[in-house]
């Protein structure tokens, strides 16, 4: 008998081909591993055990681990003694699609990451990189606040902001403002701490790096981003949107090969409405899984089943059905897993809250023509936006 685990590998490894990745790199307790916590709502446990190793010191994590939407690369503090980063950053610089260079506001010092980040410019001058600066509560004065609203827009208004703290923002811009190339260079103040420490709001500059990351980044990124949680409230409504992007991403993948679909699509599926139940706290038995077949009608299911059906065929034909069958089919995939993901969620929500769920089939319409966009926007079926540590 599988394991979970078991079950799940072969839908990360089909999602992970379209998951993009940041590249994080930074000195010691510069605050890469917080920034990976706020953006992805996850907890220092999840954190702690969901990171895998890619080489002997370099890291990543996955979010969500079972279908991932974004991958974070993490090196090992850049300056610490007898530790020589090359093989690190070979292997990193052939996986990532955005560097996030995270430096500590008030360490000027920052030569070692410079020296990095210009070699890959170098050889990538389009790469873009954003530079998030932290802890910026290290130059208040005792019982400071953040200086609201944000003034690090652009410009920038800094009239707030301590004299010391303007001055070392600047000067490490200019630090980096040095660099070779031309990609988008961003640069964002941020300062993201724990709720009991005193300074709100404890994600600073949270949606000003979301902003940043979705200016500098390609057009899979941004998308991803968006499926994010938020950083408050909403719960289970806003959290399950990451995972649907994800297994949606994994019914595309999988749908690209002949024959495989027929047998990977209904899987990632069935996982997909299995971790949707989990995170809203439902468990699926017959009589749920009837109630939502009817919400969302026999018509739309006949549909879609004789669709896929069809599709499989399809890829069989020579040429055609390995080239142009192939995409439509795995852009299909995707934007019914996608839809149906939807639909579930909105589905589980009602029936929690003892509403009618009429409007199910409606939501599942609806989302079936966004995901079509979106699987033009993120190439679904014509190549695979990330690589694979």
């Amino acid at each position: 008998m599988s394991s979970s685990a078991d079950t799940h590998t072969p839908i990360a490894d089909s999602a992970r081909r379209f998951a993009p990745v940041v590249w994080l790199l930074g000195k010691v307790q510069s605050g890469k591993s917080s920034i990976i916590r706020v953006l992805t709502q996850s907890g220092d446990a999840e954190i702690g055990s969901g990171f895998r190793a890619c080489t002997k010191t370099a890291r990543v994590f996955e979010f969500p681990n079972v279908a991932p939407i974004i991958r974070f690369l993490d090196t090992r503090g850049l300056g610490e003694v007898a530790y020589d980063p090359s093989d690190d950053i070979a292997f990193c610089e052939g996986r990532a699609h955005l560097i996030v260079a995270v430096v500590k506001a008030l360490d000027v010092e920052q030569q070692v990451v410079l020296d990095v980040i210009r070699a890959v410019r170098q050889r990538h001058p389009d790469w873009p990189v954003v530079v998030a600066q932290t802890s910026l509560h290290e130059a208040y004065s005792p019982g400071q606040s953040h200086p609201l609203p944000y003034p690090f827009g652009s410009p920038p208004s800094t009239a707030a902001v301590p004299d010391r703290l303007a001055r070392t923002l600047e000067y490490q811009r200019g630090l980096f403002q040095a660099l070779p190339g031309r990609g988008a260079l961003r640069f964002v103040p941020i300062d993201f701490t724990r709720p009991g420490d005193g300074l709100d709001p404890a994600d600073y500059g949270r949606e000003a790096l979301i902003a940043a990351l979705e200016e500098a980044a390609p057009a899979a990124m941004a998308i991803a981003l968006a499926e994010l949680p938020p950083s408050r409230g909403e719960g289970a409504m806003r959290k399950s949107d990451a995972h649907i992007l994800g297994f949606a991403l994994a019914a595309g993948a999988s749908d690209a090969f002949p024959v495989a679909g027929a047998f990977a699509v209904p899987m990632v599926q069935a996982a997909m409405l299995r971790q949707l139940g989990k995170l809203h706290g439902v468990h699926w038995d017959k009589r749920t899984y009837a109630e939502f077949a009817g919400a969302l009608g026999t018509g739309t299911l006949v549909r879609d089943a004789s669709t896929f059906g069809m599709r499989q065929l399809i890829k069989l034909i020579p040429v055609y059905g390995q080239t142009a069958g192939a995409a439509a089919a795995a852009a299909a995939s995707f934007a019914a897993t996608y839809a149906m993901g939807k639909a579930a969620k909105y589905f589980l929500v009602l029936r929690q809250e003892g509403r009618k769920t009429e409007e199910v089939a409606s939501v599942y319409r609806q989302t079936l023509r966004q995901a079509f966009h979106l699987a033009k926007e993120r190439d679904i079926g014509t190549g695979a936006a990330g690589a694979k540590p």
